[in-house]
């Protein structure tokens, strides 16, 4: 696909990618980041996997990829954000993997976050012909559907102008995730009929942003954020092919003509993923699972080095342990960890060997 290269891919080879993705069955992990390491630790598995990949920050991610030391958060958010679309545009050429660069749920209090975002990418384009992002996302599922519309359709006429993709969420996706979300009771009998979105919603949003521009849907089939213990939350992928259904009818359109991203996908049963991708899901998020298998070694790493976390010099035998120490030894154990569970995920996926900057 000669139009996606390695690099941030926008624009027509940001639809290509997906359009490649349903065609050929398999669907991309989006990786939450929040740092530089965690960026190349993404980037090596895809790489590695011989794959291509989203990465995504949330509110809280980007601010901590801009540092912590910033006292302003909503500057820091967004320079946050903007400081890791350029470490990603640089980096995945070396890595020879195409990126889609993507922002996670901003829910109405994290709306001018988006704004202020998309101001960089209006700025970067007037000069560069390209947007620093691939795409954004708005989460108003816990409003009105005409609010949530609304407000979709304002931003996707600006982001359109400049190549940029807009993802929706419809229905509400379960648990809590950095701050946007409730974390979610699976023990109650009656479950929130919201957790299943309907396929009349999907078609309005259909009807009304389809001739704006290019989006995505977060369409709610019983996804929950995190991982849970077992309960009477079942995920019900069948609602996404209900939906393709209901509007390729409703709008004379060939297959599958929806673009659905799978939110809540750390611990999710292999045989429901697979099913959901074959209903269209060409994104699938991953955030939980990728924090363990990060962290996780860095544990182990100080557990077996434990007197090197004390001392400098050992006072017994007077052996430096700054070998030991050093942090780019136990991030490395971190950085190799995650990307070994993400070419896991890629392998659930389908994605192992499709990349498209290959052919």
């Amino acid at each position: 696909m000669p139009s996606v290269k390695p690099g941030v891919v926008t624009g027509s080879a940001y639809r290509d990618l997906v359009a490649a993705c349903k065609q050929d069955g398999y669907a991309l992990p989006a990786v939450n980041i929040t740092s530089s390491s965690t960026m190349n630790a993404a980037l090596e598995a895809a790489a590695n996997a011989g794959s291509d990949i989203i990465i995504q920050l949330s509110n809280g991610g980007a601010q901590f990829f801009a540092g912590k030391g910033i006292k302003d958060a909503a500057a820091a958010r967004v320079v946050g954000a903007i400081s890791a679309a350029r470490h990603a545009q640089l980096m995945a050429e070396y890595y020879g993997v195409a990126v889609v660069m993507h922002t996670d749920h901003a829910n109405r209090k994290f709306v001018p976050w988006v704004d202020e975002m998309l101001k960089w990418s209006e700025k970067a384009y007037a000069e560069t012909g390209k947007a620093l992002y691939s795409s954004h996302m708005l989460d108003l599922s816990e409003e009105s559907l005409e609010d949530n519309l609304s407000t979709c359709e304002e931003f996707l006429k600006r982001m359109a102008k400049i190549e940029m993709s807009l993802e929706i969420e419809l229905g509400v996706t379960g648990g809590e995730e950095d701050g946007i979300g409730h974390d979610l009771d699976t023990s109650v009998e009656e479950i929130d009929p919201r957790l299943y979105t309907r396929p009349e919603e999907v078609e309005e949003a259909y009807r009304r942003l389809a001739p704006l521009g290019h989006f995505s849907v977060a369409a709610a089939f019983g996804n929950v954020h995190g991982v849970y213990k077992p309960g009477n939350v079942k995920l019900r992928p069948e609602i996404l092919l209900e939906s393709q259904k209901y509007v390729s009818e409703k709008h004379n359109l060939g297959d599958r003509p929806l673009d659905f991203v799978f939110h809540g996908g750390s611990g999710s049963e292999k045989e429901k993923i697979e099913e959901a991708v074959g209903y269209g899901v060409f994104k699938m998020n991953i955030d939980t699972d990728t924090q363990f298998a990060y962290s996780r070694p860095v544990g182990e790493y100080v557990e077996a080095n434990a007197r090197a976390f004390k001392y400098q010099v050992d006072p017994d035998t007077d052996q430096p342990y700054k070998k030991q120490y050093d942090p780019r030894v136990w991030v490395r154990e971190a950085e190799l960890s995650m990307a070994a569970r993400l070419e896991e995920a890629f392998k659930d996926l389908g994605a192992t060997g499709r990349s498209v900057t290959k052919g």
